[in-house]
């Protein structure tokens, strides 16, 4: 027998750091845990497990667990981690999260239309949009967050460069990093693609397979945005370097160097990490979006070959479950959009309920599903499961237009 696969019932005393827990004594829909199965990586881990359950079964032989001294480490030298406390609520922020928006998309797109025709990088705009998404973030993330979540595919490129802006911001917040590094890293994010305004508009909006050819045009973006962003006056090294290095992946099989672990640098890391989670939760011309939750467990699936694999458990931590401007469907069969995460209780979001259980459209109803550990909350409005955008003719572009989540 595989003594790999041996689960032993264990009590909640018991548990340590590096077991793998396989089973809990409840359902998994009742707990915060995205993979049912995993490392218990911090004493965290083992406080959140022990709030949900007193026995759980792990794996008696676990060989791919990693020492924490073995993993890769952000940075150089660690520094002092911040932990950054709201200063607002979600609802508070919402308001000027939406005028922060609208105003570095504009920019966005202004700047890189300007270098599609030609023109150079406008460094102090794309500062100054950094800097206001940096200053929305650290008020409270969410609200910014929800934001990102409004889609017009028409519009792919411009919109996903501020959304990997905002996501890895918020990222950079999760993992306890300064002010100062979280407005590179923001830049990093906002110009990681720049490149792809050198690509022709026919091939990088092809809704077909791409042939060979095309597809080395595409991988060419990351050539064509170090050398924009090395011809652009002030600009932040950092950026340069992620813009040249985001396709690189941790094994060495990406492009266009096939640089390893050691090859990468931190911000490239993270924005590997932040792109590839916005691409799969968009709807682009050649692929549709997939809910969030499976979004993560491709990160998950890929992590220590694709991705550094603390980041990428970091990041599942820092998205959550169901991140804001999700949409989700309830154990009795509504469906609703989450409109704030419950940082407690990962698993029950705050959610604006917009179908009732026969998926007729209903006048919209707010629940704060946390409100279930209390028992004030029947069961039944546990989430079930992610949904993409669009599922059940909801989509979340809609009840923007309709100024629905701004008045809640």
């Amino acid at each position: 027998m595989d003594t790999s696969r041996q689960t032993v019932k264990i009590h909640i005393s018991e548990l340590k750091i590096g077991m793998y827990v396989s089973k809990l004594d409840r359902d998994w829909l009742e707990t915060p845990f995205l993979m049912q199965g995993f490392i218990v990586e911090s004493l965290d881990d083992i406080d959140t497990v022990a709030e949900y359950s007193e026995y759980i079964w792990v794996d008696a032989v676990q060989d791919t667990w990693i020492p924490p001294e073995e993993r890769a480490i952000l940075g150089p030298k660690p520094q002092a981690k911040i932990t950054y406390i709201n200063k607002v609520s979600a609802e508070q922020e919402r308001a000027a999260a939406v005028s922060v928006y609208r105003e570095a998309r504009r920019l966005t797109k202004t700047l890189l239309d300007d270098v599609r025709l030609g023109g150079v990088i406008n460094t102090e705009q794309a500062k100054s949009t950094v800097k206001d998404c940096v200053q929305s973030v650290l008020r409270n993330a969410d609200a910014l967050l929800w934001m990102s979540r409004m889609r017009n595919e028409d519009e792919y490129t411009s919109e996903h460069c501020l959304n990997v802006c905002i996501l890895a911001i918020a990222f950079g917040r999760h993992l306890g990093m300064s002010e100062p590094e979280l407005e590179k890293l923001g830049l990093c994010g906002l110009l990681h693609d720049v490149g792809k305004m050198r690509v022709p508009h026919e091939i990088l909006n092809k809704p077909g397979e791409l042939t060979p050819k095309e597809f080395n045009m595409i991988k060419a973006h990351t050539v064509h945005g170090r050398n924009l962003l090395m011809s652009s006056p002030g600009i932040y090294h950092g950026a340069v370097d992620v813009a040249y290095s985001h396709h690189e992946r941790i094994d060495g099989n990406g492009y266009p160097r096939k640089l390893k672990a050691s090859g990468i640098s931190d911000f490239a890391r993270i924005i590997a990490i932040v792109d590839a989670y916005d691409a799969m939760t968009a709807d682009r011309c050649y692929s549709r979006s997939i809910p969030s939750t499976d979004a993560l467990k491709n990160i998950f699936k890929d992590r220590g070959t694709h991705f550094d694999e603390r980041l990428a458990l970091e990041f599942m931590k820092c998205v959550g479950l169901y991140p804001p401007g999700s949409l989700v469907e309830l154990v009795n069969g509504s469906v609703g959009i989450v409109l704030e995460t419950n940082h407690r209780y990962r698993h029950l979001p705050r959610v604006i309920v917009v179908h009732d259980q026969s998926g007729k459209l209903e006048k919209e109803q707010v629940l704060n599903l946390a409100e279930i550990e209390q028992g004030n909350l029947d069961k039944s409005f546990l989430v079930k499961r992610a949904l993409r955008d669009g599922s059940h003719d909801v989509f979340i572009r809609d009840y923007k237009e309709k100024g629905l989540v701004f008045r809640i």
